[in-house]
Formats: structure tokens, sequence, C-alpha cells
């Protein structure tokens, strides 16, 4: 089920590091985005909503 967030869309995209590891970044968005899939909430993390700008992020437990 993708997670919504007052009109955000949770995404997620892997990214490669420049080391080579590979990693996977999720971030919010209310358009559909270049790269990235719509997903569910991570487990092990919450939403926060910054203040000053609105915007929701990520941040573990």
């Amino acid at each position: 089920m993708v997670y919504m967030h007052d009109g955000w869309t949770l995404y997620k995209r892997d990214v490669i590091l420049k080391g080579g590891r590979k990693q996977t970044i999720y971030f919010f968005s209310k358009r559909s985005p270049k790269s990235g899939t719509p997903t569910d909430m991570p487990p092990g993390y919450v939403v926060g909503v910054n203040k000053r700008t609105g915007l929701p992020y990520l941040k573990k437990k």
C-alpha cells in the first residue's frame, strides 16, 4: 500500500554511491518524479514534518 501524508506521496529510489555501494533513498513528492516508485512506509521509521516549510521527512524511531 502506498504511503501518503497530507497530499505527499512517499517514493523510493535505488542509487549507486561513489564507492560502488547500492543504497535506497526515500523521499516525498506531490507530483510524479522522473525516477522512483511509490512505496509503503519502511519498518522502523516515522514521519516528521518540518515546522518552517511543512515538508514531511522520514526519521528513525
